[in-house]
């Protein structure tokens, strides 16, 4: 179905912005797939690409079935909230995301429940640990859904306003999932099956964290058999102490600095009526590469 393929696109995109800055960009060195052997490590890097996957689809199922491309389902069906005041009206087209975060439940979690495996086993730990994170990306979606209002009124007065259920932006999941990823906990198999917290000092993770089993792993050398793509040649930020910085994006190794020829629009004024006409300027700025 196109729309499970967009909403898996549309991970992917979110997934290499938000770790654009950092040594594993959401790239891998293996082609036949987009996250390649990095997702065959339990590490909260796949732990986050699992969440992503999972939001995207639910976004994507949400949104066709408020556009009338499928004929399985329609607007949203969801009840009015008990805040919401007596005279605005709870009506149009709402984001269906009852039904995205069905969907995406049944759909994105059947590869799972489909593999059968020894309890007790990494295979088993790993199968709970993607369940986890895959409920985790659909629900970070559907919590972050609002209401949202139009106004009615002659000349804007908004005396009347109509309301719905709609979906938050998408880098509003992906920022959200970023700091999941950031404090995600790392489990274990405990001798019941069940996965529970390395570290018990911690609060337990909740059905919104993101879990995780194995370490990453070195981000900072090309390595096929992890999928790691390197730090060698990646662009670095000379004056951050951010993990876009030169010392830490080339881990250590040092970095080489270049010049180079940017040509941005410049001088921009608005010409009545209606369009603005911009001059193209041309800069040698500096850049920094990591050996």
């Amino acid at each position: 179905m196109q729309y499970i393929g967009e909403g898996a696109k549309t991970g992917i995109k979110e997934c290499q912005y938000q770790f654009r800055h950092r040594r594993w960009n959401c790239s891998t060195v293996d082609n036949t797939s987009v996250f390649g052997r990095v997702m065959q490590i339990g590490s909260r890097e796949t732990a986050f690409t699992y969440a992503v996957s999972a939001a995207g689809v639910v976004n994507a199922m949400s949104r066709a079935c408020r556009g009338g491309e499928l004929s399985t389902c329609g607007c949203s069906r969801a009840a009015r909230p008990k805040d919401l005041p007596r005279d605005w009206l709870w009506g149009g087209c709402g984001d269906n995301i009852d039904y995205g975060y069905r969907f995406a439940k049944e759909f994105v979690d059947a590869r799972e429940r489909e593999r059968i495996h020894a309890k007790g086993s990494y295979e088993s730990a790993r199968i709970l640990m993607n369940l986890h994170n895959n409920e985790a990306g659909r629900r970070t979606v559907y919590n972050l859904a609002d209401v949202a209002c139009k106004c009615h009124g002659v000349s804007g007065s908004c005396s009347l306003k109509t309301c719905w259920l709609q979906l938050a932006d998408f880098r509003k999941v992906g920022d959200a999932l970023k700091e999941k990823y950031d404090s995600a906990a790392a489990m274990r198999l405990n001798s019941r099956g069940k996965l529970v917290q390395v570290n018990s000092r911690f609060n337990s993770p909740t059905t919104q964290d993101l879990v995780y089993i194995d370490p990453s792993p070195d981000y900072c050398v090309r390595n096929e058999s992890t999928g790691s793509l390197g730090t060698q040649g990646r662009l670095c930020n000379k004056t951050s102490e951010g993990m876009d910085g030169c010392e830490l994006m080339c881990c250590g190794r040092g970095y080489d600095q270049f010049k180079t020829v940017q040509t941005e629009r410049c001088h921009c004024k608005f010409h009545w009526c209606c369009y603005v006409k911009c001059k193209k300027c041309t800069e040698i700025v500096d850049q920094f590469v990591c050996k």
